[in-house]
């Protein structure tokens, strides 16, 4: 058997943009005692976008994150608790209210290219006597060697781990192999990959990565997400097993965990979809949340939402950016209405 990678479940975090961050702290407490019963490694709670992030930017939450980690922190046992953190949305107040109520790790998300401003975010998380994990959002947009030069300043921060994240679910699977493998051949931490299926390759983007010996892969239950989802854990979990990984979930209990837990919580309409607009994310390079705000305007405006992505995509659009989608919508809607008016 193949060493166990870390599973990281995010249902409690990436997946609150399916629902728009409206599960309950009850709801939350549900799935994750089923995920503690199914031995996960580690679960991740709060808003979306992170600590910080219920606001009218980017979707009030259901609950405070003080109140999501009051009901999930007593129902885990040996599943260790994350929350993460965007430098610029999150604070240091929350920082000590996550850490005083369980929190084993903090993950600290930036772009790509913009890892210089999780240095004090770093340094206080692990005088707080957290794991700290260094999350580069939207790697798609980088070579090679400038995620590897952005991984190292995580590294220098004093980062435990730094993850490529796929976050517009862009990258193709050699695209992968080439980032995490040049992280494991020159960093000293561990390295992990996280993925979107907007392309529809989450799973075997994950399996390339653990090719390359990544340490720690996501994903959330039924491929919650934005976009048209993460990774389906339960799928990881079965794909590992085959693949001869000594994983540590086990996978009936995760499986009854998306089945009989999570899905009697979700509406058809919650549920991640491969459809052309999650794919048109994936083609055109946007960061999938943007997904339902790009649809909620298109409908607004009477513009195809999949220009308004093709679009975002070509301005290189980065996460709190949100803004732009109704300007990109008006201006899109204003376009086709003096083109019609000349045609007239």
């Amino acid at each position: 058997m193949t060493d166990a990678p870390r599973l990281v479940d995010m249902t409690l975090r990436d997946g609150m943009h399916a629902v728009d961050h409206q599960f309950t702290p009850e709801q939350m407490a549900d799935i994750a005692s089923a995920l503690d019963d199914a031995e996960m490694d580690v679960v991740e709670v709060s808003h979306g976008d992170g600590m910080g992030g219920s606001s009218i930017n980017y979707g009030f939450a259901a609950a405070s994150t003080e109140e999501y980690l009051e009901a999930v922190a007593p129902e885990l046992t040996d599943t260790e608790l994350s929350v993460l953190l965007l430098p610029g949305i999150g604070t240091v107040e929350e920082l000590d209210m996550a850490a005083d109520h369980g929190a084993d790790i903090c993950r600290i998300a930036t772009h790509v290219t913009e890892a210089d401003i999780s240095q004090d975010h770093f340094e206080y998380v692990k005088d707080r006597g957290l794991e700290a994990n260094g999350l580069l959002m939207l790697s798609h947009m980088a070579e090679p060697e400038v995620v590897l030069e952005q991984a190292q300043l995580m590294e220098s921060y004093g980062a435990d781990a730094v993850y490529v994240m796929d976050s517009a679910g862009a990258l193709l699977p050699q695209d992968v192999r080439d980032r995490v493998g040049l992280l494991k051949d020159e960093l000293s931490i561990d390295v992990g990959f996280h993925a979107h299926n907007n392309l529809g390759l989450a799973v075997g983007n994950s399996l390339a990565a653990l090719d390359e010996g990544a340490d720690t892969i996501d994903g959330c239950l039924r491929g919650l997400g934005a976009g048209s989802g993460n990774t389906q854990m339960e799928v990881l979990v079965g794909a590992l097993e085959r693949a001869g990984y000594d994983v540590g979930p086990d996978l009936y209990g995760v499986m009854d965990a998306a089945e009989d837990v999570l899905l009697p919580m979700l509406s058809e309409d919650t549920m991640p979809e491969l459809d052309n607009d999650s794919l048109t994310l994936g083609y055109a390079g946007v960061y999938s949340s943007f997904l339902r705000h790009a649809r909620r305007e298109g409908k607004r405006y009477g513009v195809d939402p999949r220009d308004i992505l093709v679009e975002l995509g070509e301005m290189e659009v980065v996460g709190g950016q949100e803004d732009l989608i109704t300007d990109v919508a008006e201006r899109l809607a204003n376009e086709g209405a003096a083109t019609a008016e000349a045609d007239d």
